[in-house]
């Protein structure tokens, strides 16, 4: 995906084209994070290595990363299911609350009408304004910050915590994302945040493979990554500042990892980027 943001809603005249799709051999993974929101219609949702049969009204949040699969199915001859498409860095101050809020819960079934009049305003107003010439990535941005706090305040409502065999891990995860989003910045490595949560390095990897499929060191890369993107995005800071500013020491190691990580140097990404919001 090129674009920073995209919105696409899917009606029952696209019923058709997925109608024959084996959803566990459609199963893909993407470099995107990916808010589905359904507001007439059924899904079959193949995710976390199941498949979940959810009916609207519903949202599904899709991690970077994850493997997952959408069959959608008319209700009475109605479907209408949005996907938001946005990369990470689109809102970098809340996209590891994501993580920590849906990995475990990644379905999350409205229980209130109210709920989803609301979202699909707030649809309507971000398709509305991607259809203008110049779109304003800010207000779209804005509005996706407001359509997960809408979402969050539903799930509280609902009652929807981490239970079971799992709630330690999860506990334990979201503090470890607490602690990076105040740290990720310092010089700071996997020895760190593991004696501030009291447990070895080995056992904080155990766990962020478990939920995340990346180990501590790679989450913390990708929050440097996502930051750093965010930066040359909304700033005009130099790649050396930005560097800094993320825990790199020298613009050359920055340039490096960046690169391996994203396919582009700092410089090239920032060319790229302001060509699309242009």
């Amino acid at each position: 995906m090129n674009q920073l943001f995209s919105i696409f809603h899917l009606t029952e005249s696209d019923i058709n084209l997925s109608a024959s799709v084996d959803i566990k051999n459609d199963a893909h993974a993407h470099d995107y994070e990916e808010l589905i929101i359904g507001c007439e219609g059924d899904i079959q949702h193949f995710i976390d290595y199941k498949i979940v049969n959810l009916s609207s009204p519903f949202v599904s949040f899709v991690a970077s990363g994850k493997v997952h699969a959408v069959k959608p199915i008319a209700v009475n001859g109605k479907c209408s299911i949005w996907a938001l498409k946005f990369k990470s860095e689109f809102i970098p101050e809340t996209t590891f609350q994501l993580y920590s809020y849906y990995h475990d819960h990644a379905n999350l079934q409205i229980l209130r009408n109210i709920s989803i009049k609301s979202l699909l305003a707030v649809l309507q107003i971000m398709t509305e304004e991607m259809q203008q010439q110049d779109p304003d990535f800010s207000i779209i941005r804005h509005l996706l910050s407001t359509m997960f706090t809408m979402i969050e305040s539903e799930r509280r409502k609902n009652g929807i915590d981490p239970a079971g065999s799992q709630f330690v891990q999860n506990v334990t995860f979201k503090k470890f994302l607490a602690l990076l989003e105040q740290s990720f910045r310092e010089h700071v490595g996997v020895e760190f945040y593991a004696d501030k949560l009291s447990m070895s390095t080995r056992n904080l990897n155990f766990i962020c493979h478990n939920i995340l499929q990346r180990s501590v060191t790679e989450i913390i890369e990708l929050r440097k990554l996502i930051e750093a993107k965010n930066l040359l995005i909304n700033t005009e800071k130099s790649i050396s500042d930005i560097g800094f500013e993320v825990g790199y020491n020298e613009k050359t190691y920055f340039t490096s990892v960046f690169k391996k990580k994203s396919g582009q140097t700092p410089s090239e990404f920032r060319a790229e980027m302001k060509k699309l919001i242009s």
